[in-house]
């Protein structure tokens, strides 16, 4: 069997990952692919994970474990979906971005040692990430927020050397939030791992919050007169109908933080596309790209 961790980061999925698989948990199954409530793992291994302080767990602590997280008597593919499996919010900025990565990825593939992981990230263009976090926190003031952290010192890459370093055997797919309307079906895919040919009920959804009515009619319209051959040729597609019908109130995010300039915000942007291209060139990592 192998375990499938989908880390979020936060601001880039809630849960939509998760609901979606879970829509399909009877087409899944007869994949052996497992997807167990959120409520049946979350605090389980989270409370697991601290106990051990980075130790193994006992083999009949695996089996008490996973007995408890799965209704099915065997999978191949077990998918665990958490924002929060890199860190709690509180403690995603310490100077870094998610300072524990590694240490916390490595203490939960601890609790099945003899069990594969795998893991799945999407990134966040720090311009919108932060502004989201300190909605979240509602820090008393924008330096107590940073908490030592440079915005303009904040890289994903960090985070992914991390993972991949206290993690060397398990692989690490990544994609980009912006992107993710452009590649929904194959982070879908590639988490869960179903066959390309393969359709998930409810994998159009976030196209759906994204575009117009009109629009999607349109472009299914479109789709069944001119089939895609493959995933590039439907991005073409999704990209033109998003241009032509997305609803502004859903793409077009205004960014406000203290002190923050457009200037601050084109900075960041320009770092984090940087950032972006370093990570899709690591040859550790599989960069789901538009």
């Amino acid at each position: 069997m192998r375990i499938v961790y989908h880390l979020g980061a936060h601001f880039t999925d809630e849960d939509r990952l998760l609901k979606c698989l879970s829509r399909n948990r009877d087409l899944l199954a007869q994949h052996d692919i497992a997807v167990p409530p959120s409520k049946r793992y979350r605090t389980l291994l989270r409370e697991t994970a601290i106990r051990l302080k980075g130790a193994t767990a006992t083999v009949d602590e695996q089996a008490l474990i996973l007995e408890q997280i799965m209704e099915e008597e065997r999978a191949d593919r077990l998918i665990l979906s958490w924002e929060s499996f890199m860190s709690l919010p509180n403690w995603v900025l310490m100077g870094k971005l998610y300072p524990a990565a590694g240490e916390r990825t490595r203490a939960f593939t601890q609790i099945f040692p003899q069990i594969e992981a795998e893991f799945h990230l999407a990134l966040r263009n720090p311009a919108t990430f932060l502004p989201l976090l300190y909605d979240r926190l509602k820090p008393a003031d924008y330096g107590s927020f940073l908490n030592g952290a440079d915005p303009f010192d904040l890289r994903w890459s960090d985070v992914v050397e991390q993972i991949l370093d206290a993690n060397p055997d398990a692989p690490l797919t990544v994609w980009c939030d912006e992107d993710t309307p452009l590649v929904w079906p194959e982070v879908l895919r590639a988490v869960s791992g179903l066959p390309e040919d393969i359709a998930l009920e409810g994998e159009e959804d976030l196209l759906a919050s994204l575009m117009s009515g009109e629009g999607m009619a349109r472009m299914r319209t479109y789709i069944e007169g001119h089939p895609p051959q493959n995933p590039m040729q439907r991005r073409r597609i999704v990209s033109a109908f998003l241009d032509k019908f997305a609803l502004p109130e859903r793409i077009d995010l205004e960014v406000e933080m203290p002190g923050w300039t457009d200037d601050t915000v084109a900075d960041l942007t320009r770092a984090y596309e940087e950032d972006v291209a370093r990570i899709a060139q690591m040859p550790e990592v599989t960069f789901i790209a538009p």
